[in-house]
């Protein structure tokens, strides 16, 4: 166990679907205590928006209503203290150039997070698993080509199907077995193709797959983005 008595800096969460904003809370919560001390971790604060606002807009590919939101959040972490926010919800993410310069507060970014830790890992080409604009558009696309690695996508209907399990189950608390067994053959599919890890590119998909059930290793954005914050808020 590693203690320090310097200040860690304060983190903001903006929050979007209940379900990964708590995993991630907790994540920093709990494996803050293995870095400072028992029940310790640095001070957090988290705001959210209606969650419904979200999913309007991006159902009608408004990311600039989406930064908007996120925006808004930002400010009211900056009232709160906030030294630097993150987001923990990939989707989001499409709109982060529209926010990062507009933002009275830095951030992190999800998908960097990913691919610094696919990096380290040295992978070469990893399959990407998330909501149907997810996977489609260009968060992680753009973030892990300039990290030199290739990254391949389920195909259409599977794409759907798991969209529709995002937004039909996992944003709502229901974690079903026959879901976690067709993420199971999703990223079999996956690997057949030369894949060797999988992003959980929806941060609600850790809390149906574990890395047992997976037949890739497992690059869980949620918990490394919550880990980036950690080390960001102890070592800055």
């Amino acid at each position: 166990m590693q203690l320090t008595t310097a200040m860690p800096l304060h983190i903001g969460i903006v929050a979007c679907s209940a379900e990964g904003a708590a995993l991630c809370y907790r994540t920093i919560c709990v494996e803050g205590a293995e870095l400072l001390g028992p029940y310790r971790h640095p001070e957090v604060s988290m705001h959210g928006h209606n969650f419904a606002d979200y999913v309007k807009f991006i159902n009608a590919n408004d990311w600039a209503g989406v930064a908007q939101l996120m925006l808004s959040s930002a400010e009211k972490l900056a009232r709160a203290g906030a030294d630097f926010l993150i987001a923990p919800v990939n989707t989001v993410h499409q709109a982060f150039d529209l926010v990062e310069h507009r933002s009275p507060r830095p951030w992190l970014h999800i998908a960097v997070e990913v691919a610094n830790e696919a990096k380290r890992h040295g992978y070469k080409r990893l399959a990407v698993l998330g909501t149907r604009a997810l996977m489609e558009g260009p968060v992680y696309r753009e973030k892990l080509k300039a990290a030199g690695i290739e990254h391949r996508i389920p195909g259409a209907e599977q794409r759907e199907r798991i969209h529709r399990a995002i937004f039909d189950e996992l944003v709502q608390g229901v974690f079903l077995p026959r879901t976690q067994a067709y993420l199971t053959e999703v990223i079999r599919t996956l690997q057949d193709q030369g894949c060797d890890a999988v992003v959980l590119g929806c941060t609600e998909i850790p809390l149906v797959m574990s890395p047992e059930q997976s037949p890739l290793p497992m690059l869980d954005s949620t918990r490394l983005l919550a880990r980036a914050a950690l080390k960001k808020a102890i070592e800055s």
